[in-house]
């Protein structure tokens, strides 16, 4: 099982990328599983390990692998493909885990790269890869361990991070 969460076509435009000074904390990759609590989990994916697209107008436009998903973004905000992308998708090795941090915000942590069966390893692949360029004529595959997370937008992240906020 390589994938272990995943973000499909999350917007460039309802991430803060730049909070200014002092708030260097507020920079985060939020996404979400779940509406409301109990069952609501919020995590910043910013050290999220995995494999990424970029999308532009036309589809997919960049692939990439990242140690740190959030750097990786932020810097082709500004290196050759600044403004050729809007959107993009991840697909993480790293789990989410039941630990939070002091925001409340639900821990990503680093593993060993597993891949299981050869099998498994292939269904992962294959349901990236669907998942990704999304063809009409496919059924939809599922990770054998994946979680999907939404992402949490500008005017949504208030009202998350209070939720999960601890008391």
């Amino acid at each position: 099982m390589l994938i272990r969460a995943y973000g499909l076509f999350w917007r460039e435009d309802e991430i803060d990328w730049s909070p200014g000074s002092g708030n260097k904390s507020a920079f985060r990759l939020l996404g979400r599983h779940g509406a409301n609590l109990p069952g609501l989990r919020v995590a910043d994916f910013r050290t999220q390990h995995g494999l990424y697209i970029l999308y532009g107008n036309y589809g997919a436009y960049y692939v990439g692998i990242a140690q740190n998903l959030g750097k990786r973004l932020k810097d082709h905000r500004s290196d050759e493909h600044a403004g050729q992308w809007d959107r993009f998708s991840w697909f993480g090795f790293s789990n989410v885990l039941a630990g939070k941090d002091s925001a409340g915000l639900h821990l990503v942590k680093p593993l060993k790269l597993t891949v299981g069966t050869p099998a498994n390893a292939v269904s992962d692949i294959e349901a990236l890869l669907i998942h990704a360029i999304g063809p009409s004529n496919t059924n939809k595959m599922k990770f054998k361990r994946a979680d999907p997370w939404l992402q949490v937008r500008l005017d949504e992240r208030d009202k998350y991070l209070a939720k999960v906020r601890p008391a």
